[in-house]
């Protein structure tokens, strides 16, 4: 999957306790060294015995090409702080640098960490080890929304900076809301816009107010709302692709089968590569379908997501938005859109006949190819596609062609017959 620009190996919560799926904190056993720093459970990560931690891992991926990430939960945990263990490389203590009152609302194993020389302390010291480790991701939970923690964003960023590693820090869950754009993009780069999406086109929810779980169709929103917000290194963050095989613990429901049709598939990763989100494959990668390698090895959807630019929205004049939506895509240091995705959020095929200009490209007669089926259509000014029920048509232009013109006619010479 290297060489379609899949680049990072993540190891998602938990690696730091022995038995994850125990009923309480007690049972699922924390592991961590003398200075309340969470490190992996050494018999679920043999290589990290000895206190190795994950470098022996990280070394491994990154001799293959690829680079190492982890996911942890924003704070310091709760059985360091009982035990009032020094920080390293400080004076401090556990308890200097706890801040009992901002605990996860969903997580039950840290406190939060204070906004004061001590907690700062903290983060440097679990930042310096995780560079010592070799790691380039940091995913950080309980952080972006519900609470948004404003203090602990600042602090983690200003470890990674004096850890002296690259280390791309992803915040999440979402919403993130929009009045904290400026400064998440200040201090991450990559950020969780909505609450976690699942393998469904939507889903029916108690309360208007409840996003749990998401589906594929409030993506258009979510995306288009943060679309001012994206690029030059900072990436709105549209969740997982949950695609493929979904086991053996998928985080929500039973073991299955991604149950996402094949339209809504290429839908989902057509939206994420035109719009840049980062692209984050949920799947278990020892179980990968020949659907899902297709969608998963096309060289030009990659392409589309990881090139220079941005895609945005276009509001097709004469459509309904809850029927159709149109993303276009712009090279770096060009002004003509060479990319349209074109959408169909209904549940029967779609016609759409317009003017190329109308869903966002140039005037003239272009030639496009089909990004996922290679099929190429005839030089046309003007759209003729039927689009599959919540399918898309991602269509790349070819080729230009100008519009013949009439010869120019010498003013000094009078038109003959």
């Amino acid at each position: 999957m290297k060489r379609y620009g899949w680049r990072y190996a993540v190891i998602d919560e938990g690696w730091y306790m022995r038995n994850p799926s125990g009923d309480k904190l007690e049972t699922r056993d924390y592991q961590m060294d003398g200075h309340g720093l969470l490190i992996p459970d050494s018999q679920r990560f043999p290589s990290s015995a000895d206190g190795q931690g994950f470098k022996p891992l990280a070394d491994w991926i990154h001799a293959r090409g690829l680079k190492f990430g982890l996911h942890i939960v924003r704070g310091i945990p709760k059985q360091a702080v009982e035990n009032n263990l020094p920080i390293a490389g400080s004076d401090f203590r556990a308890q200097d640098a706890a801040d009992k009152a901002a605990t996860c609302g969903w997580d039950d194993g840290d406190y939060g960490v204070a906004d004061n020389p001590a907690g700062q302390a903290y983060y440097d010291s679990m930042l310096r080890q995780y560079a010592e480790w070799g790691l380039d991701f940091l995913k950080v939970d309980c952080i972006s929304d519900h609470p948004y923690r404003s203090s602990e964003i600042r602090q983690i960023a200003e470890a990674i900076r004096k850890s002296g590693r690259p280390i791309v820090l992803s915040l999440s869950p979402g919403p993130t809301q929009l009045s904290h754009a400026k400064e998440v993009r200040e201090q991450a780069q990559m950020w969780r816009i909505a609450n976690d999406l699942w393998d469904g086109w939507s889903f029916t929810h108690d309360h208007p107010e409840d996003d749990f779980p998401n589906g594929v169709r409030p993506f258009f929103d979510y995306l288009a709302a943060w679309n001012s917000w994206t690029g030059h290194g900072g990436w709105p963050d549209a969740d997982m692709l949950p695609v493929g095989s979904l086991r053996p613990h998928p985080g929500l429901g039973e073991p299955r089968q991604s149950r996402l049709t094949a339209d809504e598939a290429r839908t989902l990763f057509s939206l994420w590569a035109i719009a840049r989100s980062p692209m984050i494959l949920g799947s278990n990668l020892t179980q990968l379908d020949a659907d899902t390698r297709m969608l998963v090895n096309n060289a030009a959807v990659a392409d589309l997501n990881q090139r220079a630019g941005a895609g945005r929205p276009v509001l097709a004049p004469g459509f309904d938005k809850d029927k159709l939506r149109v993303w276009v895509s712009t090279p770096g240091g060009s002004m003509r859109p060479d990319t349209v995705a074109v959408f169909n959020l209904t549940n029967e095929p779609l016609t759409v006949k317009a003017p190329w200009t109308d869903l966002g490209l140039s005037a003239g007669r272009l030639h496009l190819r089909d990004l996922w089926t290679g099929e190429r259509l005839a030089a046309s000014a003007e759209a003729d596609l039927v689009v599959a029920p919540h399918g898309v048509k991602l269509l790349k232009v070819a080729q230009f062609v100008e519009a013949r013109r009439s010869p120019a006619r010498s003013p000094h010479k009078p038109e003959g017959r």
